[in-house]
């Protein structure tokens, strides 16, 4: 092909040629706005030049025990101001961000810290009795520091590791932090709850960050100096890249160590809280709480949820206490919410029951994202816009994953015909806007976690009693779905739900132990295959 004249003599440079990353937006807000509030933790508040400074230490403080590019650096943390240098500090030397998930069990953790190879493991003292669990399983040997946040309450315990804050103020905070060499650059790790086997690593580049960040922004109509409450564990998906996004538009991060009714509300009301997000158990957290909780609001407030559709009755309860509601949607494989329901302002004057059903859609492409579909997987084409005939949600564009991380293969299925299969399934509507319908992999989102129905069966297999199982959702009015498992026991065998629960909880995280155990027959086609839509159907109507 013949170059394009355009192009002759016109080469990149460094004067007109720059790695997009996210680190930049730091660097600006820092150096434009010094003393604007970025962090509120308690009683601390911390100014972007003292952000800035401390990223920057912890950086070069990485860098000088030897971390560098492509080692990845383990986080154990909750929603506190480390969470926030870690997403700047650890990419400033090169490295790669590995947030885990607080509410994993030790075994999972430690074939993370394993898989992704950590280097580094920095903890929050109440998740160190945790990590050193996963520690005892793992083989890899990664320098330990123990974060002490002055907002936990629990027990002191011994010391363990190095002191976080002795760590970073040992850095330089005139580091020469480095850009990444590419933007394709990886800056983050976050594992999948794998529908089957281990996790897989999802690797995200400092090019996708930006973008969604930025997009994140646009999206929410986010203004100069919001104000943003992180209701959000900062562990998904990189908490949905908004610690990127605060940066560009130079808001102010409100910490919160623990999701309760009580601080969201006193947050909201204290500093000026602009926009959070969360699962809808967030919202019912919220709006169930005492009246001596709740607070006046001085604005309306933006609320962002991913996960199952809020019922109409939450809806409508959040709308009369001052929020406005916007469902999102997206994979940790897009950097989080990646697809919006964007509201049109005619659809307001709809009668309530309408309201709800479009608000329950998933939406439109973020603005960053360049292609979204619902696609037949056989023939790849694209299925009818009659809100009717599903296929697979599939993704195109920038931000999308690199890849899964040592897994070509997985990689490779994922990316087949150049899409990003999502492995959802869904409609779209005349209007464009796509919706979700079941999950091709039979995922549980309980709670905005990930719940794979194959683990939960792997663990109830294992028990001596359990002929065949199998878990699906079903409704919940505070987590949304929650498991439900149906169990077939062995001849002459007995376990009662107790016993079950009891065995769940010592091989699976907390969260996805099912909250119900059903003792019959499981339903089968001719051939033996288990018909788990026969098993949803009979579970239809709320839980408690």
């Amino acid at each position: 092909m013949e170059p394009s004249p355009y192009d002759i003599g016109l080469d990149r440079n460094p004067a007109n040629y720059q790695p997009l990353t996210p680190l930049t937006f730091l660097e600006r807000a820092a150096t434009v706005f010094p003393e604007h509030p970025a962090i509120v933790h308690g009683a601390m508040r911390r100014s972007y030049a003292a952000f800035y400074a401390r990223s920057r230490q912890m950086g070069s403080a990485l860098a000088g025990v030897g971390v560098g590019r492509g080692d990845t650096v383990s986080v154990l943390l909750a929603n506190t101001p480390a969470m926030l240098e870690s997403h700047y500090g650890v990419p400033m030397c090169g490295a790669v961000l590995h947030s885990i998930n607080t509410r994993l069990d030790a075994a999972t953790i430690a074939f993370q810290l394993d898989h992704a190879m950590s280097r580094v493991l920095i903890v929050d003292r109440a998740f160190m009795p945790l990590a050193q669990k996963a520690l005892a399983l793992a083989k890899v040997r990664p320098l330990l520091i123990q974060y002490d946040d002055p907002e936990f309450d629990g027990a002191e315990t011994p010391a363990i590791g190095l002191d976080y804050e002795a760590f970073v103020a040992g850095g330089d905070p005139q580091f020469a932090w480095l850009r990444p060499k590419d933007e394709w650059d990886a800056i983050s790790i976050n594992y999948t709850s794998g529908t089957t086997g281990d996790p897989k690593g999802v690797v995200s580049h400092h090019r996708g960050a930006y973008l969604l960040a930025q997009g994140n922004a646009l999206t929410t109509s986010m203004q100069k100096h919001a104000v943003y409450l992180w209701t959000l564990p900062m562990f998904h998906c990189n908490g949905w890249c908004f610690p990127w996004t605060l940066s560009a538009i130079v808001g102010t991060h409100v910490c919160l160590r623990e999701v309760r009714a009580e601080p969201i509300w006193a947050a909201m009301a204290d500093e000026g809280v602009t926009h959070l997000c969360g699962a809808p158990i967030v919202m019912s957290l919220m709006i169930s709480a005492p009246q001596t909780a709740k607070r006046d609001l001085a604005h309306r407030v933006q609320f962002f949820t991913a996960a199952a559709p809020p019922p109409e009755t939450l809806l409508a309860a959040m709308n009369a206490a001052g929020f406005e509601v916007t469902h999102l949607y997206g994979l940790t494989e897009t950097y989080g919410p990646a697809v919006v329901n964007d509201w049109h302002c005619d659809w307001s004057d709809l009668p309530a029951d309408r309201q709800a059903a479009l608000k329950a859609r998933q939406g439109v492409r973020y603005l960053p994202l360049e292609q979204l579909d619902v696609l037949d997987p056989d023939t790849m084409s694209p299925v009818p816009r009659d809100g009717q005939t599903m296929g697979e949600v599939m993704f195109r564009g920038n931000v999308v994953m690199k890849g899964y991380f040592r897994n070509k293969a997985a990689t490779d299925k994922a990316f087949s015909g150049g899409w990003f299969h999502s492995g959802d399934l869904g409609v779209v509507h005349p209007d464009g806007y796509i919706q979700l319908k079941d999950r091709s992999k039979d995922i549980i989102i309980s709670g905005g976690e990930n719940i794979s129905s194959i683990e939960v069966e792997e663990v109830l297999y294992r028990h001596p009693a359990v002929s065949v199982a199998a878990v699906v959702a079903m409704p919940h009015e505070k987590w949304g779905e929650a498991p439900c498992a149906f169990i077939e026991l062995k001849e002459g065998c007995e376990a009662d739900e107790g016993a079950l629960r009891a065995w769940c909880r010592d091989h699976l995280a907390h969260y996805k132990v099912p909250g119900r155990f059903v003792f019959e027959e499981i339903p089968r086609t001719s051939t033996g295959k288990i018909q788990k839509f026969l098993m949803r159907a009979q579970l239809q109507g709320p839980a408690r």
